[in-house]
């Protein structure tokens, strides 16, 4: 009989036939079934030639070591693997070979920078935060530190609790994006005099060293600068892309490595792009934006954390989760967990923050004047410490700002600090003010003159410059004694001017034209020259006599909120709209963010020559 016949079992006679029974139903069925039916369960299963397809992303826990507690590393892996910088972030599908290999970022050597390019909701954001907690749960905080500009929809801001994250930050607060910059590349500065001193060969021979408990004093370990969304920082951070690329370029010979984000590959820059060695290439929006294969890349399917790997096989990246959950529906309660249970089992010190300049500066928390021609103007954004006007260096400075920005406050301050470090017999101040805003600030024994009219200010300067060519040095004095200043006696003198532009303004001659030719040789003769004027029109105004002449000479300049459209001033700098008291100092070897201080109105006057 074939198969697919029908069998019929055969019916069962009465016994006997008086009685009446009513049929047996038949059970009918084909061959195929029944053989079918009682192969199943019986002997190995089959092989299975192909593997299933890539669409369950797994979970760090299912690729890492086994993870628990550990007494001195926190909430870690078991093994090997712990504190190698080599870290698995997903799967690979070798179909050919009927195997899935685990996809590795090895970022100890010269793969440390990390590029991942991939379309909108591609899984680009997930991607980096898979490597952080990757990271994270091999290396304890003092070993790695993360710093992330998050402009890719705020995804990041859910590892702040991670004992690892230094600051989380995004396009909403633009000081606190440039700090973070600044605070990185302050750790490649100091580590290159560090390296020097210490005669640290490689920044191998550091983490050896550090793992050993021989660098107690540095408190970072391997820096990771995360940069979720590179086009909004290209265009609305563009003065940021050049010191990026510098960090890319110094930075692993220091333990700085880049994680960077971006929809393309061609929006980097091709300085930057060379030292992504390290790349991850999603779904992209164009497959002709492939740096794989562009055939390659246009056949990658539409599911989130799917990519190409660079010898053009399919991956797929884990979730950032521990609980085997492939799902990411819920996956922001997966992360939150982990944060949770990673901060609860570390008891060491955090990473440390990204340190911001203070809105407000309290003037009495500044030191007190170093010397006696070394004040204090307040504090600069690279290491958030005081920023001193040495005098003697610089005998000169010039103030810009708009109104109400802090110009008047700064020359209380400065005039505050001269008091602070002299008598009245070694240091006096004239005062060009036409406001009588600093009226009350210098006390009479301080004064050698006030003005507030053109004619009070022309008799002034004039009588200052015949007392001034006086010091003037001669033929004979030798270099040493010019450092020494001992052919003259008598007080510095420090002239302080406010609002500038109003007294060029209201003057048909040239009221400073007496001093103008003294300037230069204002250190050698106690000169000092502390002019402030308004923002309006100081592309225009700084051409003035006077202030040309105090360029002329490498005066610093500290400029407050200006309006862009003025134009580049002092050397190529462009102007900021700033908040109040917040300035750009400026000298001809660098530009530095910096935060005046604020006096206290009601405060006490100055001691005399308290620290002279």
């Amino acid at each position: 009989m074939a198969f697919g016949t029908h069998y019929v079992a055969p019916r069962v006679l009465p016994s006997t036939p008086d009685t009446e029974e009513e049929p047996e139903t038949e059970e009918t069925g084909t061959l195929l079934d029944i053989a079918a039916e009682r192969l199943t369960d019986v002997g190995p299963p089959a092989y299975q030639v192909w593997l299933p397809p890539l669409d369950v992303p797994p979970t760090l826990d299912e690729l890492l070591p086994p993870i628990g507690p550990h007494p001195e590393h926190g909430f870690t892996v078991e093994g090997e693997g712990r504190g190698t910088l080599k870290v698995p972030v997903g799967v690979v599908d070798r179909p050919f070979q009927q195997v899935r290999d685990l996809l590795v970022a090895d970022l100890a050597g010269a793969d440390g920078h990390i590029g991942i390019a991939g379309a909108p909701q591609s899984g680009k954001s997930t991607l980096i935060r898979t490597m952080m907690t990757a990271l994270a749960l091999t290396h304890t905080p003092a070993e790695v530190q993360f710093y992330c500009l998050d402009f890719g929809g705020g995804t990041l801001s859910g590892l702040r609790g991670l004992p690892h994250v230094g600051g989380v930050t995004g396009r909403h607060d633009p000081d606190r994006v440039t700090r973070t910059i600044a605070e990185v590349n302050a750790v490649i500065t100091r580590r290159e005099k560090y390296f020097a001193e210490r005669g640290i060969d490689s920044v191998a021979t550091f983490r050896r060293k550090r793992a050993a408990g021989e660098l107690p004093d540095d408190p970072h370990g391997d820096v990771f600068l995360v940069i979720d969304g590179w086009n909004t920082l290209r265009q609305e951070f563009m003065d940021l892309v050049q010191p990026l690329t510098l960090i890319s370029q110094r930075g692993l010979n220091y333990g700085v490595h880049l994680l960077v984000g971006t929809t393309r590959w061609g929006e980097i820059t091709g300085a930057l792009r060379d030292q992504l060695q390290t790349r991850f290439e999603l779904r992209l929006g164009d497959a002709v934006d492939s740096v794989v294969n562009m055939r390659a890349a246009g056949k990658v399917p539409k599911i989130p954390g799917r990519g190409l790997t660079a010898d053009q096989a399919h991956f797929l990246c884990a979730l950032p989760r521990m609980d085997g959950l492939g799902t990411a529906h819920d996956l922001s309660e997966g992360v939150a967990d982990l944060v949770d249970v990673v901060a609860d089992h570390w008891t060491g010190p955090r990473a440390p923050e990204v340190r911001m300049l203070p809105s407000v500066l309290d003037a009495a928390e500044l030191p007190a004047p170093h010397g006696s021609l070394r004040i204090p103007l307040g504090l600069e954004e690279h290491d958030v410490l005081p920023l001193w006007h040495d005098f003697s260096q610089d005998p000169h400075l010039i103030v810009v700002g708009d109104s109400e920005t802090g110009k008047t406050n700064l020359l209380k301050h400065i005039a505050t600090q001269i008091m602070r470090a002299y008598t009245p017999d070694q240091g006096r101040l004239m005062l060009v003010d036409f406001r009588r805003e600093m009226y009350e600030t210098v006390p009479e024994e301080y004064r050698l003159g006030y003005a507030v009219s053109a004619d009070p200010l022309r008799q002034m300067v004039t009588g200052a410059a015949k007392a001034i060519a006086n010091r003037v040095p001669s033929a004979d004095i030798t270099p040493d004694r010019l450092r020494l200043r001992d052919w003259w006696s008598g007080p510095e003198l420090f002239v302080l001017v406010d609002d500038y532009d109003l007294v060029h303004g209201s003057l048909s001659a040239h009221p400073f034209a007496a001093v103008l030719d003294h300037l230069a040789q204002g250190a050698e003769i106690g000169l000092h020259l502390i002019v402030a004027r308004s923002a309006n029109g100081a592309g225009r105004g700084l051409s003035d006599q006077l202030l040309r002449k105090l360029q002329d000479v490498n005066t610093p300049a500290v400029l407050l909120s200006c309006p862009p459209t003025e134009g580049y001033l002092f050397g190529g700098t462009k102007p900021k709209v700033l908040p109040t008291g917040r300035a750009l100092h400026i000298t001809r070897r660098r530009t530095v963010q910096l935060q005046t201080p604020l006096l206290d109105p009601d405060g006490p006057t100055p001691q005399n020559g308290h620290s002279a």
